[in-house]
């Protein structure tokens, strides 16, 4: 334990140390949100947005490359100094859901710049593309869990394992899907979500600990401690922001944590304030495209909560409450017997 703790430190350190200088080199680069109106994935004006995100106008964006920077090279440099017996493939598919979803999310980020006054600063890649490659790279991060790792199973509560066999593959590539938009939702409020990601990832820590998982274990160590830095300059009001390179990365890497884990049941619960995030939203996009008008007034969630008169900074506390509550839910449901 103290190893996991050293790591976690030393992580939390170096990032700190860093984003400073890197703060001010995107404010030099001009890598920060532009004034413009928004638009939704139907190409609608998004007027409830940016009433209430107009003013954060000029906050630069990117924080998730260097937490990928950092992370990874410190990981790699761990399991070597370690001599840690690691698990070849469950560290390549790891570093390939982090690494590959941060792209994706860089070209997006890198996108909403050259495309700066054509459109909109919301959305650089094309919803329906940017889903297809992130199904895409969904569907190989499963292949290597189910051919190369030997996941083809469920743990059901009651029952068991449930061997599903090949079904695994849709099934985690779904899983993988969804919990990357879900944090790329949930990331539109200061703090939010890498706050609630530190408590999954706390609640992942102590299952992977409970099965001796060295590799997966050390990974969220340094992950938790680059994301707690990034997080002091990240809440209200924010210094800088993720970045749709670091929202895409890290809800992927969540879903991939949960599922090495094998508690896919537990993951709903203990990312159970994302999902409420991405279901807000999926309510709001189906009712849009099959009833021709929204069921609520606007989502996701966290959105609809500053239309009701909530202050920001009570959203995101009361939203961390909320996630420190589902994370206990699901460390229940993980161990019961």
């Amino acid at each position: 334990m103290a190893q996991i703790l050293g790591l976690m430190l030393l992580s939390l350190f170096i990032t700190f140390v860093l984003l400073i200088p890197f703060i001010d080199f995107l404010y030099k680069m001009k890598v920060r949100r532009q004034k413009q109106k928004t638009v939704d994935m139907f190409d609608r004006p998004t007027k409830t947005f940016d009433r209430f995100h107009g003013w954060k106008e000029g906050t630069p964006f990117g924080g998730g490359i260097l937490i990928i920077v950092v992370v990874s090279i410190l990981a790699l440099w761990a399991y070597g100094m370690l001599n840690i017996e690691i698990k070849p493939w469950e560290l390549f598919a790891i570093l390939f859901t982090f690494i590959s979803f941060g792209f994706l999310g860089l070209y997006d980020d890198f996108k909403k710049l050259i495309d700066n006054g054509k459109k909109s600063a919301f959305f650089g890649l094309r919803f329906r593309y940017k889903f297809l490659i992130q199904w895409i790279l969904a569907l190989i991060i499963a292949s290597i869990l189910y051919t190369q790792l030997g996941y083809d199973f469920i743990f059901i509560r009651g029952f068991g394992l449930a061997n599903i066999g090949f079904l695994f593959i849709p099934l985690a590539a779904f899983v993988i899907v969804s919990f990357t938009n879900a944090f790329n939702i949930a990331d539109g409020l200061d703090g939010l979500a890498p706050g609630l990601l530190l408590i999954c990832l706390g609640a992942f820590l102590a299952i992977s600990a409970e099965q001796l998982d060295e590799t997966l274990k050390i990974f969220i160590a340094i992950l938790m401690g680059s994301v707690s830095a990034f997080l002091y300059f990240n809440i209200y009001k924010a210094r800088i922001w993720l970045g749709d390179v670091g929202s895409l990365s890290l809800g992927a890497i969540l879903a991939v944590v949960g599922l090495l884990t094998g508690k896919i049941i537990a993951l709903a619960f203990i990312g159970g304030v994302f999902v409420l995030e991405v279901g807000s939203s999926l309510i709001q996009i189906l009712s849009k495209r099959i009833l021709g008008r929204k069921i609520i007034p606007c989502a996701p969630l966290h959105l609809y909560l500053q239309k009701l008169g909530w202050d920001e900074p009570k959203i995101v506390m009361r939203a961390w409450l909320l996630g420190f509550f589902f994370a206990i839910l699901g460390l229940y449901i993980a161990y019961i017997r």
